[in-house]
């Protein structure tokens, strides 16, 4: 039978707000299919139970940490990025966000309220083209300036920021138009999320917390990844599109935290992301799979294949583990996604959907 979460870890779950029984922990040989072992979802989808579906955000986004005591000159600090350097007020007041990764970062450092105005996810992509609704209703009721990747300058204009931060994917263009607006900075792609939280971090003048939440982050990973004993098991992800079905890469969000916890990915999804058709299914095996959908259309398309004979005869289907968790967090990027993700697996890797 599965041992009990310790007090810590029932305390990272709380902390990011899940609201589904915890499940039991235990290496694969030693849980039981018995029924006193089974989490039940409160919904699910194609045979798939839901994750986190019915998540508490009260409190999710802290009060303002410290300001960063060092690199100010005068009002103002020089922060580094993808294109340059940005002479950035030292500690923002008015900001507006172009990408998940800059929101998320508002959010973990505790100025959200300062954000005036932030870019929405495409209506393509997950559904509704509101904010990051993980984030809380606070955050999602921000203004949009525009879908991610094609921000509407004139719209920023009008909100009169101090300070704009978005990704590089942007390009050099965007950034001089934003620039002659208020100080930009463009964050970096190519070093992964946790670099791209701290480039975050460091122009919203808290970079010092944004190394300390890192830090925390990874330790209660580590702990969480022992008490699942989640070396033991091998996670498939699978993304759904609206004609298409792929694997995480090694190097997506998603992947990255799984092997910070310490879960393995079947031997197909070890290095690049492969595509999963209708006609072979073995590619999306795993001891668990987790499913996701982009926008309505993805999940048209994951339902009919999930409610196929070929999907069925899957090992991870006839047992009842397949678990159905939130595109736009498992897509995404920043230490409050990732803590989302954490507790999303503390729910479900030890788990059954009857």
């Amino acid at each position: 039978m599965p041992t009990q979460f310790s007090v810590r870890a029932r305390a990272i779950a709380l902390a990011a707000g899940a609201a589904l029984a915890l499940a039991g922990c235990s290496s694969a040989a030693e849980s039981s299919d018995n029924a006193s072992d089974i989490v039940r979802s409160t919904t699910n989808v194609a045979g798939a139970g839901v994750v986190g579906n019915d998540r508490d955000t009260v409190g999710l986004c802290p009060t303002p940490a410290p300001v960063d005591p060092v690199g100010i000159e005068g009002a103002v600090r020089p922060v580094g990025h993808s294109e340059g350097i940005s002479e950035v007020p030292a500690d923002p007041v008015r900001i507006v966000s172009l990408d998940p990764a800059s929101l998320d970062a508002t959010c973990a450092v505790g100025v959200w309220e300062r954000v005036v105005g932030a870019s929405t996810l495409d209506p393509e992509f997950r559904g509704d083209g509101d904010q990051e609704l993980y984030l809380g209703p606070g955050i999602a009721a921000i203004p949009s300036v525009g879908p991610v990747g094609a921000p509407d300058i004139d719209a920023i204009a009008g909100l009169t920021p101090d300070l704009i931060i978005g990704s590089d994917a942007l390009g050099t263009e965007t950034f001089d138009a934003l620039s002659a607006i208020a100080p930009t900075v463009f964050t970096s792609s190519e070093g992964g999320w946790k670099d791209t939280f701290l480039q975050s971090a460091a122009a919203l003048g808290r970079g010092q917390t944004a190394f300390d939440e890192l830090a925390r982050f990874s330790a209660d990973a580590r702990e969480v990844g022992v008490e699942l004993n989640a070396s033991q098991t091998q996670a498939s992800v699978v993304r759904f599109l609206a004609d298409s079905a792929v694997t995480d890469g090694a190097d997506s969000f998603a992947s990255q935290v799984l092997d910070e916890v310490g879960v393995r990915r079947p031997p197909a999804q070890r290095e690049e992301s492969v595509t999963v058709t209708p006609e072979d299914l073995s590619v999306a095996e795993g001891d668990i799979v987790y499913v996701r959908f982009a926008g309505d259309d993805g999940e048209s398309f994951g339902t009919s294949i999930m409610e196929s004979d070929a999907w069925a005869d899957l090992g991870s289907a006839e047992d009842g583990r397949i678990f159905a968790v939130n595109d736009t967090v498992w897509s995404g990027s920043g230490v409050i996604a990732a803590r989302t993700i954490l507790t999303d697996v503390t729910d479900s890797l030890n788990a059954y959907v009857s």
